[in-house]
């Protein structure tokens, strides 16, 4: 984006100076700064403070509040040191206000407490909080005054995060002297002026400068909740750089090859005459933009999104044959043992039939079974390996992989999806010709997660993107409820009387295990309780840290319907279909939407694809 005419950005040529070159800095403060990742000035210019505090005013004692944090001056009038449970230092302040403040530590020097002599003049700044004779501060930090020292400062004052064996003086003289060899503007910069204008954002060089020290008169509110222009700045810098590095990835992956496969199969036509089900007009779109995308000699790169339900599989199960007609294989990644099992019960219920060798490949599969099934996928007779993060193990070698299929693309990160490239991976026949002339698979992945357009083209840069955007037909509306905490006795009683006219239940949890930092309903803790608050329901469990086998049960016990309620964690993303699920419920609390955001996506999928399906009304 840089301009015609314009100097090459010096941001790279600066900011990788090495830390080492400011002053004061040596190889035990250098080792210490690695630990954390911060090596070049460049990783100190972005080492950004987590809030700031406001030191350029003084507060009259009188004026303090409990709870805000602020910055007086007094004289210091009595001290006191006291062993009684603990060493502990109390320096009394008054002002002009002719109020008085409590100063109070419990780790210190002796040399330290002799600062506070009767009568001296002292700069503190801290929270003030209720005590014994009035507001006291606790381990403030504070400056003894001389005649000369009482300018206050014009800058508010960053508060960085910790970091060991450096303190956060030491860690505020190193930024503020590797800010110093910022570039000019001219140099550093890469958005063109009328775009920046446009967005009323300043340069990059005053975004840096103002979060690192911002003027007094700077709007602390919308810096402390992130909506300050100079982090807007900084945020679409993070965004374009981020953008550009996954479209060099993407023009990268077109310099390879791959194998072209045809667009007609007569392996796809069986399998769209032997399911019960007829395709969308959504899935014909999708499945044809797949099509012609393997018809060509470079690569496929496409994210196929759709709600659960939509019928992503089927499309993905298309594209596989395509690639087993051709004589070669496709293999199909998820992220979890659970949802990568169904897939391969599914795939195999609908290939299988055609004679398509079906493998699954997990951690689970050890001794006799994985070598021999690591034997099928090197000899090609496993057409379609099923699996997990297996998949990209040291180890496995495929015989001929052409299409790579990854199922929940955002579980998943860039390096991962190519790391299962890089597994079929296959020279031409000049074994001379670079790297960037080998053969590669194509790659189709899929996520359930909805997607609007200008993000999805901002995180899949390197991505084609197809949308599934239509249901199949029959499938009835789920409602959506919102319920308070104090509604729950209410909830509870309608899944009693749901379940005693025959219908099922699940409710689900975010967190495995009680936290005292999330406010989330733990699996555990809520199976309990519902199990002594629904004594004749038949009340199950599953989360994520069960062993297999067990999980299998409480899944299957479900769908037999010889469980009325299951309590899960967010494994329930890949629930299968139950004919008597006919309602969910998911607890949770505002704190926990982003949490559950994606999970209760996935849920009213699942429950989409029931057509008696929906929500207890409370």
């Amino acid at each position: 984006m840089a301009r015609a005419g314009k100097p090459a950005p010096a941001l790279a040529a600066a900011g990788n100076a090495a830390i080492a070159t400011l002053p004061g800095v040596g190889p035990q403060m250098s080792a210490k700064l690695a630990e954390r990742g911060l090596e070049t000035l460049q990783d100190l210019w972005f080492w950004l403070p987590r809030g700031y505090e406001d030191r350029t005013r003084l507060t009259p004692i009188r004026a303090l509040q409990p709870g805000v944090a602020a910055q007086v001056e007094g004289t210091v009038q009595a001290v006191e040191r006291g062993f009684r449970y603990r060493p502990q230092l109390k320096v009394a302040l008054t002002d002009d206000s002719r109020g008085t403040l409590v100063m109070r530590f419990f780790h210190f020097r002796s040399q330290q407490a002799n600062q506070f002599l009767p009568g001296t003049r002292v700069r503190v700044f801290g929270t003030p909080r209720p005590g014994q004779l009035g507001l006291e501060m606790v381990h403030p930090s504070y400056r003894i005054l001389g005649d000369e020292d009482a300018t206050l400062s014009d800058r508010l004052d960053p508060v960085y995060p910790q970091l060991e064996g450096v303190t956060p003086a030491a860690l505020r003289r190193l930024i503020g002297e590797a800010l110093k060899r910022l570039p000019d503007d001219a140099e550093l910069e890469l958005l063109p002026a009328e775009l920046a204008r446009a967005l009323h954002l300043p340069g990059l060089r005053d975004a840096l400068l103002t979060l690192h020290r911002p003027p007094a008169d700077a709007d602390l509110d919308a810096l402390q909740s992130g909506h300050h222009p100079a982090q807007r700045r900084l945020a679409l810098e993070e965004m374009l750089a981020h953008h550009l590095s996954l479209r060099r990835q993407r023009i990268a992956m077109q310099k390879h090859g791959a194998i072209p496969l045809g667009k007609s199969s007569r392996l796809a036509e069986r399998l769209r005459a032997a399911l019960p089900f007829a395709l969308t007009a959504a899935q014909e779109r999708v499945f044809d933009e797949v099509r012609d995308d393997l018809a060509h000699p470079h690569p496929m790169l496409r994210l196929v999104q759709g709600d659960v339900g939509s019928g992503k599989t089927v499309v993905a199960a298309l594209a596989a044959l395509l690639a087993i007609e051709a004589g070669r294989q496709a293999a199909l990644m998820a992220p979890t043992e659970l949802l990568a099992e169904q897939h391969y019960d599914t795939l195999r219920g609908w290939l299988e039939p055609l004679d398509i060798r079906v493998a699954w490949l997990a951690g689970k599969v050890g001794g006799k079974a994985r070598a021999a099934t690591l034997d099928t996928i090197a000899n090609g007779a496993a057409q379609l390996v099923v699996g997990t993060h297996a998949l990209m193990q040291e180890g496995i070698a495929f015989h001929d992989l052409a299409l790579a299929i990854v199922d929940e693309q955002h579980r998943f990160g860039v390096q991962q999806r190519l790391a299962l490239r890089d597994k079929g991976r296959a020279g031409v026949d000049d074994a001379s010709s670079p790297a960037s002339h080998k053969r590669v698979p194509h790659q189709l992945v899929m996520t359930a997660t909805p997607i609007p357009r200008t993000l999805a083209m901002a995180a899949y840069a390197d991505l084609d993107v197809s949308v599934i955007d239509e249901l199949p037909p029959g499938r009835t509306p789920v409602q959506t409820i919102v319920l308070t905490s104090e509604r729950r006795p209410d909830l509870v009683e309608r899944i009693r009387a749901a379940c005693a006219e025959g219908r099922q239940a699940y409710w689900v949890c975010t967190l495995i295990d009680d936290s005292d930092e999330v406010i989330a309903q733990a699996a555990q803790g809520t199976y309990e309780a519902l199990v002594a608050q629904l004594p004749k329901l038949r009340v199950g469990l599953v989360h994520g840290r069960m062993n297999a086998r067990d999980k299998q049960a409480a899944m299957l016990d479900f769908k037999a319907g010889k469980t009325d309620l299951l309590v899960a964690t967010t494994v329930i993303v890949s629930l299968e279909t139950c004919p008597r699920r006919k309602s969910c419920q998911n607890r949770r609390f505002p704190s926990d939407f982003e949490v559950n955001e994606l999970v209760c996506h996935a849920r009213r999928g699942r429950h989409k694809a029931l057509t008696t399906s929906r929500a207890i009304p409370c």
